[in-house]
């Protein structure tokens, strides 16, 4: 089975969320599974340094609108990420100072709408023989930034009434869904009956996230409880009624964690590895974290992490709310992300208010990501909404309980803990309001339980062994592959 997946970033090369360490960790998945997997990616500065082995595959014609930025097809090798790997070179469009989407200054780049459509549009080349020597029986696309791949393979075999390659989308988060002025939609040489309410069209202007709900195969999110949400108008983020029209091409499919890459057994990160039966290293990793942030390391005392991007959507005001609480109940709390300006700062005055308790690093850094998650009792993901999320998943994998809010692939992957639940299922800490005395009353209970030791262990080991790896998932998606080019 030939498959092509479209992304825009991938692990370890290029990150900004989730979505690159699912784009790294599913092609090696799926070739496990006898597949034959190939990405397509912009020709960003860091994946072009890492292209090995690269030949061209040709110059190419996209619509006028793109054709300045004169693109030409590589072929390679990411040793890095483990796969072969299509680059579109256009250094005009891919090689700027700022990041993949936006400046310096994080305002939006003003010709994403072209930069992203000629993902989409190189894609549907590719699926119709642009390479001689490998054709993909299925094209997958995903997020808003390869959107349009499946709008454009419609778009040809409209033109050439031919059979091609079935295309899946898939949705990581649909509050992000490429949204731009209707004007761009000329240049992106699509038929124009493509620009309508069963189209493109959202209120006006162009949504690329709507052309991949619309015009691919099968539609696939990164959870099955998410699946379900964003067909309200509560989560549906305006797309709702598309959702629901397609909901019997819709499925969710839970992601998995790269054990290539957490893995607290052989976690090169860390300063002690440990595993379910074995966990003194996970003590010794908890002291030393807390030597390294300067963190009071009383016995006793439970550490709580947070690593995230700081949005509203994670809910960290709700852990800003119920910080002062949180550390009455004698807590000690450590952060990794960047984001929002006003919670960054809101963040920072709290680790120098009471710099033995709180400990804020602002921005991202791997190898702390692997030490905080290593190092802590419990990881806090209070989302409002929440498709799939990774880092419960890595909480589960290294004995450091999610306490989340039952809500999409949190819901689906933590099963709260109660006394009634300790010996059955129980692999964290769930609750349900979205607000600040909700998450407290998960954490007294997580407290609770952490001053039983024995209890906590059952649980934690129990965590640990849960099946969070790629399998499962790389075989839902095979099946649904076969399906589609069925």
């Amino acid at each position: 089975m030939r498959i092509l997946q479209v992304c825009a970033e991938i692990f370890p090369l290029l990150k900004t969320g989730g979505l690159a360490d699912v784009a790294g960790a599913l092609p090696p998945a799926l070739r496990a599974q006898g597949a034959d997997p190939r990405v397509l990616l912009p020709g960003f500065g860091p994946i072009l340094a890492k292209l090995e082995d690269a030949t061209e595959i040709g110059r190419l014609d996209p619509p006028p609108a793109m054709a300045g930025a004169r693109p030409r097809l590589l072929q390679g090798r990411l040793r890095a990420c483990g796969v072969d790997a299509y680059v579109l070179d256009a250094p005009p469009y891919y090689l700027r100072e700022g990041g993949p989407y936006a400046d310096a200054a994080q305002r939006p780049y003003a010709d994403n709408a072209q930069r992203f459509g000629l993902l989409g549009w190189a894609a549907a080349e590719l699926a119709q023989g642009l390479d001689p020597s490998w054709q993909p029986q299925v094209v997958h696309a995903h997020d808003w930034h390869a959107a349009l791949a499946p709008a454009y393979l419609r778009a040809a075999a409209e033109t050439d009434g031919r059979t091609l390659p079935g295309s899946i989308y898939t949705v990581h988060n649909l509050a992000y869904q490429g949204l731009f002025e209707a004007r761009h939609f000329d240049g992106l040489g699509l038929p124009a009956h493509f620009f309508g309410m069963h189209g493109l069209e959202f209120h006006g202007r162009l949504n690329f996230m709507k052309a991949g709900l619309y015009y691919a195969d099968r539609i696939t999110t990164v959870s099955p409880g998410y699946a379900l949400e964003i067909q309200s108008p509560e989560q549906g983020c305006g797309l709702d009624g598309v959702l629901r029209e397609r909901a019997n091409q819709l499925s969710g499919i839970l992601n998995g964690v790269d054990e290539a890459v957490w893995n607290p057994a052989s976690d090169a990160m860390l300063g002690a590895t440990y595993q379910p039966g074995r966990l003194a290293g996970k003590a010794r990793c908890k002291l030393a974290l807390q030597q390294e942030l300067g963190l009071d390391a009383e016995l006793g005392t439970p550490l709580l992490c947070v690593v995230s991007r700081l949005t509203e959507q994670k809910g960290l005001h709700l852990v800003l709310q119920a910080l002062p609480s949180l550390l009455e109940l004698g807590t000690r709390f450590a952060l990794l992300g960047s984001g929002d300006a006003a919670l960054e700062d809101a963040f920072r005055t709290a680790a120098a208010a009471r710099p033995d308790a709180v400990a804020v690093r602002i921005g991202y850094d791997e190898s702390f990501a692997h030490r905080l998650i290593a190092g802590s009792d419990i990881i806090l993901v209070p989302s409002r909404f929440e498709p799939c999320g990774l880092t419960q998943l890595y909480g589960l994998k290294y004995g450091t309980l999610p306490l989340v809010r039952r809500v999409g692939g949190l819901a689906d992957t933590v099963n709260d803990t109660r006394l009634e639940t300790i010996d059955l299922d129980a692999t964290g800490f769930v609750f349900d309001e979205f607000s600040a005395a909700g998450l407290l009353g998960a954490a007294r209970r997580a407290c609770t339980l952490y001053r039983r030791p024995a209890d906590w262990k059952l649980v934690q080991q129990r965590a640990m062994r849960q099946p969070v790896d790629w399998q499962a998932p790389a075989a839902r998606y095979l099946e649904l592959y076969r399906q589609v080019a069925a």
